[in-house]
Parts: C-alpha cells; sequence; structure tokens
C-alpha cells in the first residue's frame, strides 16, 4: 500500500486505503494542493476529522461528464468550489485580457477550468448524477450568493444557486456549516429540509419564506434599476454581522434566495483543532511532474495566525466571506506550527509570513463588537479616523513573534501580508513598531495607502493621507536608528469609483513630491461582493444614495493608470494628454512641478536633426572625429556599436 498521507485522488489510492464508496467527492478548480491556505484542504480535512471518507476531483475536464465520475458516486453529495480565487479573476486582468499564468495550476499552465467554474462544474454534475446533492462553497460561491453585478458581462446575475443548479451554498469560513451537514446527512435527513443552518443559503417556495427577514428588492428589479441594486447592497452588508444579522431574502422568479444568518465564528479552541489537522503543507505528487503548483511558493512557509478584518475596506471582499469579526489561534498553536516548519527538510531558515487577512490583528477592534455587533451603515472602526473605541494592542503578537524567533533552526520571520499601518501608530507602546523594523523586514515593507486624495480615499474607506504620512515619517525615523536600510512599497490603485482625472493627478504629484516611483499598480478591479464595485456598477454610494463618479471609458482608466507612472517614457503621451485634458499646462514643461515635458513632434524632430547635419557638415567637411554628424544623426556615440 502507498500511502502518501494526501486525501486519494484517483481510484488507486482510493482502493489502496480499503474504500469501496467515498462519502463526499469534492471538485475543485485548483490543483489539489494540502496546506491550510487553501479552502479544498481545510474542508476535506475537517470532514475526515469527522470520520468521513472524502475523494478529491481536481480540474476535470468540465467537457465530459465522466471525468466528473472517476472516483464514482459519493454516498451522500458532491462538494464543489472554483478553489482559492474567483475563476474569472484567476483568468482576466482588469483589462479583460487572458491571463498567461494560473498560479493554481500544475506548472502554472492556464487552461485547466472553465469561466464560471462552480456554474458549469454543477450542471455537469447534475447531468451526470441528477440524484446526488450538489453542495458549493468558497470564495467564487460565497460572493455571489445574491444577485450581483458581474464585470465580464456588464451586468446583474442571479443568484449563483439559480445559475449552478446546486441544492445548498454554505458562504464565509465553512467549517461549522460542512460538520453540521455532513452529521445530518449521515443521520438520514434529506438536504432540501436543511433550511435552518447558519452560513447557508437556499432556494425555496415564496409561501416558505420565513417570518421576520430583511427582504432585498427582486432579482427582476435589481437587474434593471440601480437605486434598487444599490438599495439591496446595504442590506445585504448590514446583515453580514454574527451577532444581529437577520436572514436574507431575495425574490428569483417563482423562487425565494433565502441567506441564513452568519455562522459563528470558530473558537480557538476550534480555529487550534483546524491548523492541527495532518496536512502534508504540499502539492500533491502527481504533480510533481509539471513542475509542482506556483502558489504553494508563497505559503508553504507562511503561519496563518488570525482571521477577519476589521478594517473591512470597500473594495476588499474579506468583510463579505470572512466577516469583520478577528479571530485568532492560540500561541501555543502557532509555535506548534513554526516548529514543525523548522524539521521540514525543505525549510531554508526563513517564515515568509505570520499574518492573515491583515497581520496585525489579534483581537476584536473593541469590547463593545462582542456583544453587540460590529457597526453598521459603512462605519470603519479606522476610517477616516479611528473610532474612539478602538482598542489597540500589539503585545500578544509580538510575544509570539519573539518566541517564533528563538525556534531552533529560524533564521528570519518575515511579515509579509498586510500590516495596517493606521492601527500601528495608534499603538501608544512602540515596542512591536521598533521590532518590526529590527526583525521582520525582508528590506521592503509592504503597506496600502492606495491614495492620496482623501475624497477617493472616502470611497476605498481608507483613513486619510495625513495618517500616511505620519506613518512614513515614524518608519523612516525608526529605520535609521536602527541603521537598517530598509523602504516602503505603497500600494496603489487607479481609476477607484470617486477618483476623476484631477484625483489623479494629484496622487501623481503626490508621488513626485515623496519620490515614491512605483512599479506597478493596479487599476480598480470590480469583483463581486464589495461595496466598490455596487459603486463601479450604479453610480452611487449605498450607504448615502449620493452619486459618485465612475472612470468607466477606457482612455480614461489608461490615463489614470499612466499618471502613476509619469516618469516612464511609454506613458508620455497619455500623461501629456491627461494633463491638456485637465487643463494643468502647469505640469508639463520643465518646471519644479512639472511632470512631463512635451517634445518636438517627429516632424519638428527631424528639420532640427537636418539643420544640425547641416551644421556639423559645414564645420567638420571631412566627416571624421568624434563629433561628427554621422554620430550625432544616430545618436550613437564613438566606440559603441548601435544595437
Amino acid at each position: 500500500m502507498t500511502n502518501t498521507g494526501f486525501l486519494p485522488v484517483s481510484r488507486k489510492e482510493m482502493e489502496e486505503r480499503g474504500i469501496k464508496q467515498f462519502d463526499f467527492v469534492y471538485i475543485t478548480g485548483d490543483a489539489y494542493v494540502d496546506h491550510p491556505s487553501f479552502g479544498v484542504a481545510i474542508i476535506s480535512r475537517v470532514l475526515e476529522s469527522q470520520g468521513f471518507t472524502v475523494g478529491i476531483i481536481s480540474q476535470p475536464d468540465w467537457k465530459k461528464k465522466e471525468s466528473f465520475l472517476t472516483l464514482g458516486l459519493p454516498k451522500y453529495a458532491f462538494l464543489v468550489t472554483s478553489g482559492n480565487i474567483d475563476s474569472m479573476v484567476a483568468h482576466y486582468t482588469v483589462a479583460k485580457r487572458l491571463r498567461s499564468t494560473d498560479y493554481y495550476s500544475p506548472g502554472g499552465k492556464m487552461g485547466r477550468r472553465p469561466d464560471r467554474a462552480v456554474t458549469v462544474y454543477c450542471r455537469k454534475l447534475k447531468e451526470a448524477a441528477p440524484e446526488i446533492p450538489v453542495l458549493i462553497g468558497g470564495l467564487e460561491a460565497s460572493l455571489r450568493r445574491f444577485a450581483h453585478y458581474d464585470y465580464w458581462d456588464d451586468r446583474v446575475h442571479p443568484s449563483i444557486l439559480v445559475d449552478s443548479g446546486a441544492d445548498l451554498l454554505m458562504y464565509g469560513m465553512g467549517e461549522l456549516q460542512i460538520t453540521e451537514v455532513a452529521q445530518r446527512l449521515r443521520n438520514g435527513e434529506k438536504v432540501e429540509t436543511m433550511t435552518d443552518i447558519r452560513g447557508t443559503c437556499y432556494l425555496t417556495q415564496p409561501k416558505n419564506t420565513p417570518l421576520g427577514s430583511a427582504q432585498c428588492p427582486d432579482f427582476s428589479i435589481v437587474a434593471q434599476d440601480k437605486k434598487s441594486y444599490a438599495k439591496s447592497v446595504r442590506q445585504q452588508m448590514n446583515e453580514q454581522d454574527e451577532v444581529y444579522g437577520r436572514t436574507v431574502v431575495q425574490r428569483h422568479g417563482d423562487r425565494m434566495l433565502v441567506q441564513n444568518p452568519p455562522m459563528r465564528s470558530l473558537t480557538q479552541e476550534e480555529l487550534d483543532a483546524v491548523y492541527a489537522l495532518p496536512y502534508q503543507r504540499r502539492y500533491h505528487p502527481s504533480y510533481e511532474a509539471a513542475g509542482g503548483v506556483p502558489a504553494i511558493q508563497e505559503v508553504e512557509f507562511s503561519i496563518t495566525h488570525n482571521r477577519g478584518c476589521f478594517g473591512a475596506c470597500n473594495f476588499c471582499s474579506i468583510a463579505f466571506h470572512q466577516g469583520r469579526r478577528v479571530t485568532c489561534r492560540s500561541e501555543e498553536s502557532v509555535l506548534s506550527e513554526a516548529l514543525k516548519l523548522s524539521k521540514n527538510p525543505r525549510f531554508k531558515g526563513y517564515i515568509h509570513d505570520v499574518g492573515g487577512p491583515t497581520a496585525n490583528f489579534r483581537h476584536p477592534s473593541c469590547e463593545k463588537q462582542l456583544r453587540y455587533g460590529l457597526c453598521k451603515d459603512g462605519k470603519k472602526c479606522l476610517a477616516p479616523t479611528p473610532c474612539k473605541a478602538l482598542e489597540v494592542d500589539h503585545t500578544e503578537y509580538l510575544e509570539m513573534l519573539r518566541k517564533i524567533r528563538k525556534i531552533p533552526g529560524v533564521k528570519k520571520v518575515f511579515i509579509r501580508s498586510g500590516i495596517r499601518y493606521d492601527y500601528l501608530i495608534e499603538d501608544q507602546n512602540e515596542e512591536f513598531f521598533d521590532e518590526l523594523i529590527q526583525y521582520h523586514i525582508s528590506g521592503q515593507l509592504k503597506v496600502a495607502p492606495e491614495h492620496c486624495s482623501n475624497a477617493v480615499l472616502d470611497k476605498m474607506g481608507k483613513p486619510h493621507i495625513e495618517t500616511y504620512r505620519k506613518f512614513v515619517k515614524k518608519f523612516y525615523e525608526k529605520t535609521n536608528q536602527a541603521n537598517k536600510k530598509q523602504y516602503l512599497v505603497p500600494y496603489l490603485m487607479s481609476s477607484h469609483p470617486g477618483s476623476t482625472l484631477n484625483d489623479a493627478i494629484e496622487l501623481a504629484l503626490f508621488l513626485k513630491k515623496e519620490k515614491i516611483h512605483p512599479e506597478q499598480v493596479q487599476d480598480f478591479y470590480p469583483t463581486p461582493g464589495t461595496v466598490s464595485t455596487c459603486m463601479y456598477y450604479t453610480g452611487l454610494n449605498p450607504y448615502t444614495m449620493e452619486p459618485v463618479y465612475v472612470p468607466r471609458e477606457k482612455e480614461e482608466k489608461a490615463m489614470q493608470r499612466a499618471l502613476l507612472q509619469y516618469f516612464m517614457p511609454a506613458n508620455r503621451e497619455l500623461v501629456l494628454k491627461a494633463l491638456k485634458k485637465a487643463k494643468r499646462f502647469d505640469l508639463i514643461g520643465k518646471g519644479k512641478n512639472a511632470l512631463v515635458e512635451e517634445l518636438p513632434s517627429a516632424e519638428e524632430q527631424g528639420g532640427k536633426n537636418r539643420k544640425g547635419n547641416q551644421r556639423a557638415a559645414r564645420s567638420n567637411p571631412s566627416g571624421k572625429g568624434k563629433h561628427s554628424a554621422k554620430w550625432q544623426s544616430t545618436g550613437a556615440k564613438p566606440g559603441r556599436r548601435k544595437k
């Protein structure tokens, strides 16, 4: 018997384990990676710990129903996920161009999963085995659970439950949902009667709509009326709290979509138990010949210590998926994982990250939220300024990092997932800041100011730029005191709703003043499940219903992006065009604040070269010497071959 420690992915591995029929067969759009950074690994290991058998079918050929039956029919249900990210985001850039690499596929090869993978997989399963329940979860299903704007089709789609034909949707972090569903299936209950499980969605006859539900406008209405769509998003966001969240319903034709209230967060003991499961922390050996799975590289020697994010940026889907309540693993659990990493034969002494959605969150933002829940209607814990009730404390996180650093074989412990600098600088105790500088930065610290225009930052749900300036000042003061050469790498976003051309110019001037030359910038990507996507589609702020300017035209988006990299020669023409359109002629030329020069046209440049050649010929009729007209006209230099 060849037991690799991985869950079975083939008939051969199934037979080697003596399994005649799986309880669950898990269909995933990703390659199978048995690591707790991958949802498939967590859910399948949780089921295994409850005594269930699980087989994995990774990236089946969606054109052939036989490829979904390679492990036979499951006893209880098929589980379906697109993988760690939305399949459309995995396939397409914000410009809707096909990506060249799929980091979640063997060898990074594209084309191993379909567009809208969850829907395609479910339809094929219903065709191949209509009698077997299909349960969906993961990011793609979770963020598309209501009627939602689809950027790639540029229209509103119905709930993914309607499109896919699945029997039940589990949203958010699904350990408790799948455990309850599985146990009730084992007890003989049918999926169609499981209408009371928190953290799930189902379809029912309108007459069965639960009393006391918050009702969103119907799909037929939000698909046509943008004000109604914005209203529905506000309702959905306001009920995503495990303390006070109500059942939310939305009619889709002759059926009612029902979202039960969010599932409670795992306790620390439960979270520790999840991360103590026997993950192999590696991709399945069958992918070795293809070069492995690229996505493992960043996370293999990283540790996740928390979940949830009360930062709740408007363009981020974490609040709608994981939730805003922060939960964390115990110090003992994290240290145990770090010790395992140190004994891995592939370990080189570097722990790449001890983080999560936000690395330096270990506790809820305030004690009140544990009893009453988090604030509604878009109110933020940190933006535009920190809430007076905010509790800031890095003590526990710092102590944990200190102990990890002392583990034999550990050379460095880096923090690479996001640091909330606005939270960090509110800490009156600067010990964590000092040790972050001293021990936990690999030359560059990535932070996310995103923009400098406070009007845009308000639409993003981010702190104002003064907060970032304060952090930058303190960061470099401490870096110099530590005699380190370390730098900040700011994440910046162009074309976010609310960003006008003048705002983009303001950002370019900010970058010039701060001597920041970003190598990469991100155009706003309207993905399902975010407030910013609602603004993009409707042109409205769903919390205030006030109009929001949205840069949608391809040319303006290109200009806003180019302004963030105004210093690149390739962007000169676009930057010039933007400045002229905004009538900012003061920023063209050689002045102190100028962003770009207006070079002569090709025709003018040609005339200038001809005059120069004539003068050179008159001064050096022989054409010899290092300043000959030949060198002036070609732009080459003596002694170097022009390439």
